[in-house]
């Protein structure tokens, strides 16, 4: 499985253009990791998105795309308006990222 992670917006929205995803293949990692992260990849898509109230300044939106076994599902959420199990994720990668 592979997964990337795309930001948009935010203060730092120009300087964001311009950087491609940062990816995650599973197959890199210890198998209890992958298995977390297939865990919360899981729980992030049988989530359903909440319902934005509108537009926050500045706030952050991300992209998480999911590659595996032929299909690809992409998720679509902003620091406005976030379900805890895309947070999950989200914070998961982000830890992922930072090690590396």
């Amino acid at each position: 499985m592979r997964v990337s992670l795309a930001t948009h917006g935010g203060l730092a929205a120009a300087s964001n253009l311009r950087r491609p995803p940062e990816v995650l293949d599973t197959d890199t990692l210890p198998e209890d990791d992958a298995a977390e992260l297939a865990r919360l990849v899981a729980a992030a898509v049988a989530t359903p998105e909440v319902e934005r109230s509108g537009r926050a300044r500045d706030a952050m939106s991300y992209t998480i795309t999911v590659e595996d076994g032929g299909r690809t599902t992409v998720l679509r959420q902003s620091d406005a308006a976030m379900t805890p199990a895309f947070a999950a994720l989200l914070t998961r990668l982000r830890e992922h990222f930072e090690q590396q």
